[in-house]
């Protein structure tokens, strides 16, 4: 596999999303991540990521040094490239004229790193430094009009560095750039697929749960559901799944997921009903970092209560995914925590269990096709996501019983009109928003003044972006019309035309 080690860019996720389109399996990781580490996971090659910070600074995130010891190759990629100047001699200096967007550059070594491409080519910059002179036993592999060394190696290490960012869309022949990185240079065969990674996490599970039971909240989602699904591969009935109604789920959610891994599937799942608990710590809360930590406390409380309830229960599984862990725990080195996600984090010091995530290095589209392989059926897995605090953070302000089912009956009416439009499969999420807000109306010749709705539906891969989906205007206006006539307390309804960034996919 690959090691990508992360000093903070915004573009690294695409450098993973690059590597596994490549059918290699790679790991994220942060910059400081320890050599001990990376040595027991034997990787055929380290990528060093890009970043906002200047390698110049006192500060400046470095890694640790003895990875250019480890005898396998090393791509930098933009601070990557300054970091391996700065390491082994080089001169870094703040560039004349700082390169952000597209620029060409011109390939004067195409052996190896630009093998099978063009002497010249398009790429995308977005750079302040620049290197000024090359350590000892480095080549140029290309210039630009601005950067003299856009492209550098040293052969005999097999240590290779681009200015640019191969990574993104702007640079149209970065994925041939990065495929000659892993197949030519690290000698990786392009042979990982989500049969091979079903089979060897299987295996992980069965040696580290050995004849132990694992605790698995189940609510019915993608993420959970191919969680249970692997585990149950790994360990059968010694996965027990808990089923919470946390009274802020989905419309007909308790009866889908009896259905799907009830007893006669082999699965022992239990139902807890929660509503009344939950409902009742979120109480007058408005802010959504703190309805998202009381669900999260609430949550880890009933799994200890039903920790209590089985005997042999020592570890908890969890549906975790890569896009949870970047935005809550900041992964990425140096960047910016986004939002909490409830199940992420860890586990309180006083529960006596570890965690089982087998699904922590997956995004979206993988963990479908990962569930496509246990035979889950397709009614689960083209589900669109769901929040954890589930409908918690798409009623804004406070949550109410009354206002929860005006969110739940309207994000129904939005499922059905975009089914029956035949658009479900193609957005990543559509759903309701309950705004805080009450408007002036007319029904049957009255004024009203009720609540207001906003419609969401968005486009994306794997949520670290999104754009907001263009629905026709039929569509729309069916939602706008079943809402208003159907949810009683809805007097408007909104259309939301954010895209992330700067907006988030879910309103909290």
């Amino acid at each position: 596999m690959i090691i990508i080690l992360d000093f903070g860019s915004q573009y690294t996720q695409l450098i993973a999303r690059r590597v596994r389109e490549a059918n290699v399996f790679c790991e994220l990781h942060p910059y400081h991540y320890s050599v001990e580490k990376i040595k027991a996971a034997r990787p055929t090659g380290i990528i060093l990521s890009g970043s906002p910070a200047s390698v110049t600074d006192k500060k400046a995130p470095k890694p640790d040094p003895r990875i250019f010891n480890l005898g396998i190759p090393i791509l930098g990629i933009c601070y990557g490239l300054q970091v391996m100047v700065n390491r082994f001699g080089g001169k870094v200096e703040k560039a004349p004229r700082r390169e952000y967007g597209p620029a060409d550059i011109h390939v004067v070594h195409p052996d190896l790193l630009f093998h099978d491409l063009p002497s010249s080519l398009p790429v995308w910059m977005s750079h302040g430094d620049a290197a000024r002179s090359l350590p000892k036993d480095f080549i140029s592999l290309a210039r630009s009009e601005n950067a003299p060394y856009a492209a550098i190696a040293n052969l005999g290490k097999r240590f290779f560095a681009v200015q640019f960012h191969p990574e993104v869309h702007h640079t149209p022949l970065g994925k041939q750039i990065l495929n000659n990185f892993l197949f030519r240079i690290c000698g990786e065969k392009g042979d990982w697929t989500m049969e091979n990674f079903a089979q060897e996490e299987i295996k992980r599970i069965r040696e580290k749960v050995g004849d132990e039971k694992v605790l698995l909240a189940l609510s019915g989602g993608v993420d959970s559901s191919v969680a249970a699904a692997l585990l149950h591969e790994a360990i059968g009935r010694r996965l027990v799944c808990v089923f919470v109604n946390n009274g802020l789920l989905r419309h007909g959610e308790e009866e889908r997921v009896r259905k799907v891994f009830g007893k006669d599937q082999g699965y022992v799942t239990h139902i807890a009903d929660a509503r009344k608990r939950f409902l009742g710590k979120l109480k007058g809360v408005k802010d959504p970092e703190r309805k998202r930590k009381i669900i999260g406390h609430e949550f880890i409380a009933v799994f200890e209560e039903a920790a209590r309830k089985f005997k042999g229960i020592k570890f908890l599984g969890q549906g975790t995914l890569y896009p949870d862990v970047i935005e809550s725990v900041s992964v990425k080195g140096p960047s910016a925590v986004i939002k909490s996600h409830h199940n992420v984090g860890g586990l309180p010091a006083r529960m006596k269990m570890e965690l089982v995530e087998p699904l922590r290095f997956l995004f979206k589209d993988e963990v479908r096709a990962l569930g496509r392989t246990l035979h889950l059926p397709e009614e689960i897995l083209l589900r669109q996501p769901f929040p954890g605090p589930g409908l918690a953070v798409r009623v804004l302000g406070d949550v109410t019983e009354e206002k929860l089912r005006m969110a739940r009956e309207a994000d129904r009416i939005i499922e059905e009109e975009i089914r029956a439009a035949g658009l479900y499969q193609n957005l990543w999420q559509a759903f309701a928003v309950f705004l805080p807000v009450n408007s002036v109306g007319v029904m049957g010749d009255e004024r009203t003044y009720e609540n207001a709705v906003a419609v969401r539906a968005v486009n994306s891969v794997d949520a670290m972006t999104a754009d907001w989906a263009r629905l026709p205007y039929d569509v729309l206006g069916k939602m706008s019309s079943r809402i208003i006539n159907e949810v009683r307390g809805i007097n408007r309804v909104v259309y939301d035309i954010s895209s992330k960034p700067p907006a988030t996919i879910e309103w909290e």
